[in-house]
């Protein structure tokens, strides 16, 4: 071991713990602003169609994540796009209901 092993560790940790708090601090921010992430949410495409998706800030099984935006295959209209979450209080009843009837690909 070298002698720079326990610093190089220390410097590891400090990182890991400033990337979970920034995902943390985030998802508080956007749940504050009237976002669901941290779970399904409603997200609405590029060419506007609504469905919902599982939106876990900093996990990404099926998607290519932008940060606020990720690039997803959009159930509804059968192509790639960029996404965003909706609020909830921007939809009508209507639009909830359509969202949840289109989920994208559930993960097993």
């Amino acid at each position: 071991m070298g002698s720079g092993s326990g610093s190089d560790r220390r410097a590891s940790l400090t990182k890991a713990l400033v990337v979970i708090a920034i995902f943390v601090v985030g998802t508080l921010v956007a749940r504050r602003l009237g976002y669901k992430v941290g779970g399904n949410v409603v997200v609405r495409c590029r060419q506007g169609h609504l469905f919902t998706t599982l939106w876990i800030p900093g996990v990404k099984l099926k998607a290519v994540d932008l940060g606020i935006a990720r690039v997803q295959y959009c159930p509804v209209g059968k192509h790639w796009s960029l996404v965003v979450p909706v609020r909830d209080a921007d939809l009508t009843d209507a639009e909830r209901q359509f969202a949840a009837a289109h989920h994208d690909l559930r993960i097993p």
